[in-house]
């Protein structure tokens, strides 16, 4: 299990540690998540779930006209809006146009505003929440949001610069590698597994949670 095993086997695979290092995601500096406004929250949430099981590069080129048509997604607004925006919006050629996801908008917003309402913003809220619990934040994004379940909770935090592993393709396959996951990983116990092996390799090596997993991800062929 041990971090430093798998980190020289992703300097390998990249072709030098220069390699490895330009590739790691930024993690948000101190004071960072609490200055981002409630509505880039819900912004960001909404952008990932509208690209689970979409074409990625679409919702990026569209975001723009998303961010005109959702008027600037203040969740104060989103939480209590009108039925009738929302039907408007199901026909709106601005955005794509799926009526499931739409409805998350305003499910979503009462979150970031119950959340908010406890904490004084939901970037307090996610600043205050460890890295060694992210299972713990993605069960209560799966449970009190919408369509949050999977990967798109961890996109979101990785999107906003939240300190967390993702549980793609290649580091579930790594894990599975190291005997360190027998569950599905959208599973409270897969969750757990992952969790645990994160923990005990930030403790190993200090690195946060966010470059853990994406250099585990550079050992995957």
């Amino acid at each position: 299990m041990s971090f430093s095993r798998i980190y020289e086997q992703a300097v390998l695979q990249k072709g030098g540690e220069n390699e490895v290092h330009t590739r790691l995601p930024r993690v948000a500096k101190p004071g960072e998540l609490e200055a981002l406004g409630d509505d880039r929250y819900l912004s960001e949430i909404t952008r990932c779930v509208f690209k689970a099981g979409f074409v990625w590069r679409v919702i990026e080129n569209k975001w723009p006209k998303f961010e005109e048509a959702f008027e600037g997604f203040v969740p104060l607004y989103w939480q209590q809006v009108p039925p009738e925006v929302i039907e408007q919006l199901a026909g709106d050629e601005r955005i794509v146009r799926n009526a499931q996801k739409i409805q998350t908008v305003p499910e979503n917003a009462r979150m970031i505003v119950d959340a908010a309402r406890e904490h004084g913003s939901f970037g307090k809220f996610l600043a205050n929440w460890p890295s060694s619990d992210q299972a713990g934040l993605l069960l209560w994004l799966k449970r009190n949001g919408a369509r949050l379940g999977g990967n798109s909770a961890q996109y979101f935090l990785r999107r906003v610069g939240w300190d967390g592993f993702i549980l793609s393709r290649d580091v579930v396959a790594a894990l599975h590698r190291e005997e360190l996951l027998d569950a599905s990983p959208t599973s409270k116990k897969g969750l757990m597994q992952a969790q645990e092996a994160f923990n005990i390799w930030h403790q190993e090596s200090g690195l946060p949670y966010s470059h853990l997993s994406r250099i585990l991800s550079f050992t995957v062929d």
